[in-house]
């Protein structure tokens, strides 16, 4: 097998595919055959316990409730850990994706072919800067929810927009996530990354150039930590604010179906359900892949969707507001 390149690590915004690379390595064939064996394995699994799984479906794993299987599924709890598989997974080769919650992902029928990493315990801690209580620091793996309500506890205000947005931190900073006119990005102070073979690297937050659903992460690294910046808030004010979101969010959005969030980015000027519904979709459904009735920019899995039904109702969107408006819709959510 050729040299590690580094690029094969996908963390919800890149991804090269191993089989595209072998190709031009021209060895695709035994990267295929020899993707990960026995005693691979069992390293990987000495590496990461006994909660590791290989072959299972991902679908347990994403919002979607879709997704074939994955080579190895890996919780990791600590960075030294996660630096030792990283650097296994770089000598032998193998592809490697970090997720999340699995929201904003849909994971294909027939699998991916790699490591799927799930950052845990202290990868998903948050705590006050001990220098200045205005600075947090979160791991990659906290969920949206938790940090939320750490800052209603603490008093930390200036996030109360990430209410109802399903995910990690992690991923919310690949993404820069954003509502109601604010995103995470604005919130950054800097990010602590992991290169390939589990090296560091401290970047700020104008290093990552946040932009509209962009960050630019440098190709093979993982998000490990953040460094937030908040203000002083009232923590009952604070709570009121993160409360009335959700209620706005479930008035508007399919919360009670999986989904992966909004399908769609909104092209400059315009907001992507507001096309879809006027191109006459809204309800649509291919299998149990389904429009919602309630947001158009939502596809809800409404009953034992695949993801070929999901990519098949993309492509009609995307090929019926095209034909109507002019305008091509770019997708939000990921496809592996």
């Amino acid at each position: 097998m050729g040299p590690y390149d580094g690029k094969s690590i996908w963390y919800l915004l890149s991804w090269v595919d191993p089989y595209e690379r072998a190709e031009r390595l021209g060895n695709k064939e035994n990267i295929i055959k020899d993707l990960m064996n026995p005693n691979q394995k069992k390293e990987i699994a000495k590496i990461c316990g006994p909660q590791t799984r290989f072959g299972e479906p991902l679908s347990a794993f994403t919002t979607y409730r879709i997704g074939g299987p994955a080579d190895a599924i890996c919780p990791v709890s600590d960075a030294e850990t996660l630096r030792t598989l990283l650097q296994f997974l770089n000598r032998i080769g193998l592809p490697v994706y970090v997720i999340g919650r699995g929201s904003n992902l849909l994971v294909q029928d027939e699998g991916v072919r790699g490591c799927v990493i799930l950052l845990r315990g202290s990868l998903a801690h948050v705590a006050e800067d001990t220098e200045n209580s205005n600075l947090l620091k979160a791991g990659s793996g906290l969920d949206l929810t938790e940090l939320l309500n750490f800052c209603k506890q603490k008093g930390r205000a200036g996030l109360e927009f990430l209410a109802g947005i399903p995910g990690t931190l992690g991923g919310a900073i690949v993404m820069n996530a954003g509502a109601w006119g604010s995103f995470i990005g604005d919130q950054v102070r800097e990010v602590l990354l992991l290169e390939c073979g589990g090296m560091k690297r401290q970047v700020s937050a104008a290093e990552l150039k946040f932009s509209y659903r962009y960050t630019a992460i440098p190709p093979g690294a993982i998000v490990a930590e953040v460094v937030l910046e908040t203000t002083p808030g009232d923590p009952v004010k604070i709570g009121e604010q993160i409360k009335e979101i959700l209620l706005k969010r479930k008035a508007k959005q399919p919360l009670e179906q999986p989904s992966a969030g909004s399908v769609f980015k909104n092209p400059s000027g315009f907001y992507a359900g507001q096309l879809i519904e006027e191109a006459g979709l809204k309800g649509s459904r291919i299998g149990d892949a389904l429009v919602s009735p309630k947001h158009a920019n939502f596809i809800v899995n409404a009953g034992q969707a695949t993801a070929k039904d999901v990519l098949a109702l993309i492509a009609l969107i995307q090929e019926r507001v095209w034909t109507t408006r002019g305008i091509r819709l770019e997708p939000e959510i990921k496809v592996i």
